[in-house]
């Protein structure tokens, strides 16, 4: 694989996951933004560059720990055909800094540039050390490095490594609210079969019901937790069909190969008005997925064997 589409300009935390995703698989990218990572000024702009073919896979971000799932990318997704699957999530522990052009570290601040996202986990730092700046949403937090560079806005709330692509200098450091935050980005291809089982897994989904009515999402839970499956991650999320009109996002940890998510995954498609299927790939974080003793494979083998005896007579079982 040569050619990866990410969320630009250079200097985002997406570059730097989609470096260390090609790094960990043996394709050591060049610095800079060369023909292998190829920068794009949006999500679906990323995807549309891996659906076209200018791109062999795509690297997104999917949710944040602080500020929770990119709409951006869910919407991306949800107009993309069944062809586009995740097949690899990267997480990257996300730290901010105040940029500002050489030479302006001691002088007043009247705007900050950001993304929204950034702007949300670091907002208590903003409110107490530049409270009178006006805060400009920006596409990502590069972009609001560049425009810093380019002479648009005083400042930006961006990654370090965006000071040394845009020739910037920290202000200030380790300016996030919260330590330890985490973006998870999701690998896309195009056409691309589920990676192996490694035991520890994640299968993402949406669901959509039939109607909003008493007992529904009952009914969607229902085909996970009597199989044994934890469900990581579970969010409503407008269709854009009307108002009211809602689907639901699901990473279920078990993977497709898996007997029990292959059957609840048969439950779903009878009890629910659609389902997409966005793939099931290895957890970035390594976690073994709990199966209990109910819902393992051998379980699952020898409720088969017992149900395919009863079509018979006892004597003929018993032979």
């Amino acid at each position: 694989m040569t050619r990866i589409a990410y969320l630009g300009p250079a200097g985002t935390f997406t570059e730097q996951a989609t470096r260390r995703w090609a790094v960990e698989r043996g394709a050591d990218l060049p610095t800079g933004t060369g023909p292998d990572a190829q920068p794009e000024p949006s999500v679906p702009a990323a995807v549309e560059a891996l659906r076209s073919g200018r791109a062999d896979a795509a690297v997104v971000p999917f949710e944040n720990s602080v500020e929770g799932s990119v709409p951006a990318t869910l919407q991306a997704l949800l107009q993309v055909g069944d062809d586009v699957r995740i097949v690899g999530e990267v997480l990257v522990e996300v730290q901010f800094s105040l940029l500002v052009r050489p030479g302006r570290a001691d002088e007043p601040v009247r705007t900050v540039a950001s993304h929204p996202h950034a702007f949300a986990q670091t907002r208590d730092w903003l409110d107490a050390r530049l409270p009178g700046a006006r805060q400009v949403p920006e596409s990502s937090t590069a972009a609001a490095a560049q425009a810093v560079a380019e002479g648009r806005y005083d400042a930006a709330v961006a990654a370090p490594g965006a000071a040394e692509a845009y020739g910037l200098t920290a202000a200030a450091r380790h300016i996030a609210d919260r330590e330890g935050a985490v973006t998870r980005f999701v690998v896309l291809r195009s056409g691309a079969a589920a990676p192996p089982a490694t035991g520890s897994d994640r299968t993402t989904l949406v669901a959509l019901i039939w109607q909003n009515r008493p007992g529904a999402l009952l009914e969607l839970l229902e085909q996970f937790a009597t199989r044994g499956i934890d469900l990581s991650r579970l969010e409503s999320r407008p269709t854009g069909e009307g108002l009211g009109e809602y689907c639901f996002w699901i990473d279920a940890d078990a993977h497709l190969s898996e007997p029990r998510m292959r059957e609840a995954l048969i439950g779903l498609r009878r009890t629910c008005r659609d389902v997409r299927f966005f793939g099931s790939y290895p957890r970035a974080d390594g976690r073994a997925s709990v199966v209990p003793a109910h819902a393992g494979a051998d379980t699952y083998a020898e409720a088969l064997r017992w149900v395919n005896t009863l079509d018979r007579g006892p004597a003929d079982a018993a032979g």
